[in-house]
């Protein structure tokens, strides 16, 4: 117990930065995901050319299948070390399931309610706003959940870049042979994961609490 309370206090202002840095990056990449991702599904729900949905979920699954390794390798040549570079390739892996999840999403939606709200007069934006969106909601939501559980994890690689992180505690600690580290680092992404995932799920109970009571057409 005296040894992990001397750890603590040797190494606090260390897990606290790395902790920070975490954070930093993974709610960039996520912010960065979600403001590309949920506006384009919305646009794929209402293109007339289905031929340009398939290309751009084409491109957003490869995204998905390079590994995380390669793809900040090659980012180096062009955004340098640090955190830039991780935080782009994060945002990357980002876009498809927010992507999918949105479109699915939205698609979803009773074509019936819809045109209920057509013959109500309701305009695009109205539909999107107040009928679509609504319903929607548990889906975006799941997307964005599903996300950061994913970049927080795959965030710990961006260490090897010079980004820092949780990921630099694990790196320290098999550089030096000391389990503490590495288990402070492991346990810290874990528990940081289990917490984004707890506070996006209130968040979205909250969000559908609050604009999930459509207009009389969608009951």
């Amino acid at each position: 117990m005296n040894n992990l309370v001397s750890f603590f206090q040797e190494r606090g202002a260390d897990i606290a930065i790395a902790l920070q840095e975490h954070l930093v990056i993974t709610f960039a990449a996520v912010l960065l995901g979600s403001l590309l991702s949920i506006p384009l599904g919305i646009l794929l729900v209402y293109n007339r050319f289905k031929w340009i949905n398939s290309i751009v979920f084409f491109f957003a699954n490869i995204l998905q299948t390079v590994p995380s390794l390669a793809l900040l390798a090659i980012l180096i040549p062009f955004l340098g070390i640090g955190m830039k570079p991780a935080i782009v390739a994060l945002f990357l892996y980002s876009i498809m399931p927010i992507l999918r999840n949105t479109y699915d999403g939205f698609a979803s939606v009773d074509s019936s309610v819809l045109e209920s709200a057509r013959g109500m007069g309701y305009g695009t934006m109205q539909r999107i706003l107040r009928i679509q969106f609504p319903l929607s909601l548990p889906y975006v939501m799941s997307g964005i959940r599903i996300t950061t559980v994913y970049i927080i994890s795959w965030a710990t690689l961006a260490t090897l870049i010079g980004a820092g992180g949780l990921g630099q505690l694990i790196v320290s600690g098999l550089g030096v042979n000391k389990l503490e580290l590495i288990v402070t680092g492991a346990a810290g992404a874990i528990l940081l994961a289990l917490l984004a995932d707890a506070l996006l799920g209130w968040l979205e109970r909250l969000l559908t609490r609050r604009f999930g009571r459509t207009s009389s057409i969608a009951a």
